[in-house]
């Protein structure tokens, strides 16, 4: 994957560019021009905005963030017990050799 040409987008900008998709009548790539954007980048913020309203099955918006947040506790975790168990294999054996 490339790296985007420009930083993430205002959330109220994405919501904006979901209404006008919603109430305007034209199409996602017509929307898509108008704004400047990519058209499969607001197809995808059309689908997660009818994900976080009920209308369509999938992770919100919310619950993607509290696995992220999760997955990261996850691995802060692991390299704790893996010190912890490095550490105490180190003081077992020096309370060994003395």
């Amino acid at each position: 994957m490339g790296k985007p040409l420009h930083g993430p987008y205002d959330p109220a900008f994405r919501a904006r560019a979901v209404e006008l998709v919603r109430t305007s009548g034209l199409s996602k790539a017509q929307v898509a021009r108008d704004l400047g954007i990519n058209t499969e980048t607001l197809r995808l913020w059309v689908k997660q905005a009818e994900i976080d309203t009920g209308q369509r099955d999938g992770l919100t918006t919310e619950e993607k963030a509290e696995l992220a947040r999760l997955r990261r506790e996850v691995a802060v975790l692991k390299d704790e017990r893996e010190i912890l168990t490095k550490a105490a294999a180190f003081f077992a054996r020096e309370s060994a050799t003395r």
